[in-house]
């Protein structure tokens, strides 16, 4: 419970600060050029997220198509093991 205590307690401490550095000009240059690299190392994060998840949906996609493929095969090979099995019976 300390521990909450001084956690809550700093980050009001932390909105109090900012507001404070935020009515002085040149504090505002500096929090504005602190949230532009924020956004700026965001967006770029999610850049790398998006490019990463369509390489894994390329993946996934290409696995798919693979293993329907096998199974086509598999499906394909039992169906002319049938027929072969059938047309022994009959001789």
């Amino acid at each position: 419970m300390k521990n909450l205590l001084w956690f809550a307690l700093g980050l009001v401490g932390g909105f109090v600060a900012a507001h404070f550095v935020n009515k002085d000009p040149r504090g505002h240059e500096v929090l504005a050029e602190v949230d532009a690299r924020i956004t700026q190392f965001t967006d770029r994060i999610a850049d790398a997220y998006h490019e990463q998840e369509s390489r894994i949906s390329g993946l996934v996609s290409d696995a798919r198509e693979a293993a329907a493929d096998v199974a086509a095969a598999i499906a394909e090979e039992a169906k002319s093991a049938d027929s072969a099995g059938a047309a022994d019976e009959k001789n």
